[in-house]
Parts: C-alpha cells; sequence; structure tokens
C-alpha cells in the first residue's frame, strides 16, 4: 500500500514506489498486488497495480484513502497488507483485524500518529510487523520508548539488478548530482563547491538532474530561481527532471557522483544507485548514508564549500583512486540486491503472519 501522494510509473515515481515495486516482484512466498493512487501515465506494467479512488467519507483525506484501500483488500482477500510510509494508514487497516505491517523510510517522529513516543509504542504493539530501511531509522522509532513491545527489524531499500544499465567502460569527465534540487539534498552546497572546483578541472563537466519533486509537473520554486544563475555562472548544467531509467544510465556514464544531503538521510537510495552504476561517490555521512556507503566513498560536508571543493578536485584528478573506489562501490551495491534483501523481506512476511495469527481470537 503507497501513501496517497506517491506515484507508481515510470515517469513519475519515487523512492517509495520503487521499492514497492521491487518488494512486489520478490518471489517469495507470497504474490503481491501494489495499492495506489491513479498515476499520471501508465503504471509499471510487470507487478499488478490497483488505482485506489477514495470515498467521499469519512471526513479526513487519510480516513477516506485508508477506506479504499481496506475494501480494495477485502476485495482481494488479502492476508497480509504492507503499508509504506503512512503509520496512520497502517493503523487504521489494523482496526479491520488483519495483518498489517509498516514499512518506514522516513524519521517517524515527523509523521501522523507516530510523533510521540507513546504513539510508536503503540505502532509496535498493534501492528504485526515493523520494518526501517535503516539502524539510524530504528534508532529514531526507538527514541524515548523505554520499554519497546516489540523491536523493528531493518530491513535495507533493495535494487533490482535486472533494472540497471551495464557501467561503461569509459566514464565520461563528469560530476553528476541526481536527486531532488532542494537545501536539504544539499544541492546549493553542490554548486558552491563545483563553483571552486570547476576552473581548475579542464575537460570536466558538472550536471544536475532533478526538480523540486519527481514527476515532469515541477514548480518553479524560490530555491530553484535563486540557485538557477549561481548554477549557470558555476557552468553548471541543470537537466531538470529526467524519468529514472535515465537517472540510472547517466550514473552509468559519470566519473563521479555526488550525494551531498544536509540533512539526515533514511537511507540513501541514491547513493546506492550511484554505486551499483560504477560511479565513484562523493557523499555526506548524515543519517543513514554512512550505512550505505560504508567505506567506499569519500565523504563531504555540504556545509563547506571549500573543503567540498577539495574533494571534488582530488577525486577528479586521480582515476586511480575512482577506479578503486567505483570497484568497492559495485562489491557493496550487491549486498543490497533484491536477490540478498528478498529472504529477509520473506522472513518479515512470514513472522508477521505467524504473529497475527497467534494473536487473533479462537471462534467459539
Amino acid at each position: 500500500m503507497l501513501p496517497p501522494r506517491e506515484a507508481f510509473s515510470p515517469g513519475a515515481s519515487g523512492a517509495i514506489g520503487l521499492l514497492a515495486r521491487r518488494h512486489a516482484k520478490w518471489d517469495g512466498d507470497d504474490d503481491a498486488t501494489v495499492f495506489g493512487t491513479a498515476p499520471p501515465g501508465a503504471p509499471f506494467r510487470d507487478v499488478p497495480f490497483v488505482p485506489v479512488r477514495p470515498a467521499r467519507w469519512p471526513v479526513t483525506q487519510i480516513g477516506r484513502y485508508g477506506r479504499a484501500i481496506a475494501h480494495a483488500a477485502d476485495a482481494l482477500r488479502a492476508d497480509l497488507v504492507e503499508v509504506h510510509n503512512r503509520p496512520d494508514l497502517a493503523l487504521i487497516l489494523a482496526e479491520r483485524h488483519r495483518a498489517v505491517t509498516l514499512i518506514l523510510n522516513n524519521d517517524p517522529r515527523g509523521m501522523r500518529r507516530a510523533q510521540e513516543p507513546s504513539e510508536r509504542w503503540e505502532l509496535l504493539d498493534r501492528l504485526a510487523g515493523v520494518a526501517t530501511s535503516s539502524a539510524y531509522l530504528a534508532g529514531c522509532l526507538l527514541d524515548g520508548i523505554a520499554d519497546a513491545p516489540r523491536s523493528p527489524i531493518v530491513l535495507p531499500n533493495c535494487l533490482d539488478a535486472a533494472e540497471l544499465p551495464p557501467p561503461a567502460a569509459i566514464r565520461e569527465n563528469v560530476v553528476l548530482f541526481a536527486g531532488r534540487v532542494v537545501a536539504d539534498k544539499g544541492a546549493d552546497g553542490f554548486v558552491a563547491a563545483c563553483a571552486e572546483a570547476l576552473p581548475h578541472l579542464p575537460g570536466w563537466r558538472v550536471e544536475m538532474i532533478g526538480g523540486d519533486r519527481f514527476g515532469p509537473d515541477n514548480p518553479e520554486t524560490p530555491f530553484l530561481r535563486a540557485l538557477r544563475p549561481r548554477a549557470a555562472a558555476a557552468g553548471v548544467v541543470m537537466h531538470g527532471y529526467r524519468p529514472h531509467g535515465e537517472v540510472l544510465a547517466a550514473m552509468a556514464r559519470a566519473a563521479i557522483v555526488a550525494v551531498p544531503s544536509r540533512w539526515p538521510e533514511p537511507f540513501g537510495l541514491t547513493a546506492l544507485e550511484a554505486m551499483a552504476c560504477g560511479a565513484a561517490l562523493l557523499c555526506s555521512n548524515r543519517g543513514g548514508l554512512a550505512e550505505v556507503a560504508g567505506d567506499v566513498a569519500v565523504a563531504v560536508d555540504p556545509d563547506d564549500p571549500a573543503s567540498f571543493a577539495a574533494a571534488i578536485r582530488r577525486l577528479a584528478g586521480d582515476p586511480e583512486r575512482r577506479v578503486k573506489l567505483a570497484a568497492g562501490g559495485l562489491a557493496r551495491a550487491r549486498l543490497f540486491e533484491l536477490a540478498q534483501v528478498g529472504p529477509q523481506l520473506t522472513a518479515f512476511r512470514d513472522a508477521a503472519m505467524a504473529r497475527f495469527s497467534a494473536g487473533r481470537p479462537r471462534p467459539i
């Protein structure tokens, strides 16, 4: 079950939609169907997808969406409902005495019905299972809870090797930023660092792919309007939003990919994709990024343009180090492939079903 605003199509899907697609494709013990709002354009065709059309009641939007999801799950006779990133939706569905799990890809402390420790305790107590995509997020979930009724499991985000383009044999001299072009992602710090570094790197280009949000219909935000002239002055080419397949292809060509997130990344899927595409990775070590990158990336600070620029210059000028980092990144990315994470997903689902069955009242 996707959040109500999460698109599920090749041209407009974010990280959660991509993850749900991979979970649905996993050939474990269960057949899976993805439910969500009808996307702009055709949905992914390789997994079953049912668009949900909320009724006009109850009053709240999430209540309407939750009721529509519940009816769809009833019609499908679903044994297990896997909710992505919406604690409030998971609790609504759990009220119908169904096995419900929650997979968190963001800090729950900013989510409805999960902001307080008592609310997060209730999630762990009432749901059949709760998983987080990183140990960092598990710590956020357990923050302030002295005696959790049940521990969450860490179920890392995964990659589908079949979706990845082959890394280019000869990489282009490109430093690439790919992701949402917002302050949280360090886009302005990237431009500032490249403004210092690029004049010292003849033959190199700097490119940015992304907009304020996922999908072709991106607003021209004040942040973007302020960043564009600075990027142009620095020689940074901004391509705007591109479908996920094009982003991966660009990563497979670029020598260096930068993920200079300023906010604590819950996981860091872009960094994982960059490694899987054979690029040398520059990234901050905030949030869950350190768990993803390990020791095969160069750490950068998006709020220190001088040191960030120096890191770009050193890596661009050291082809042997880029090759070493790229090889280490490829090896590390294999640990996150669906074939490796899938069995953990199956075990999580099986444990949730067993826990739900054990807790159901017996018929009189």
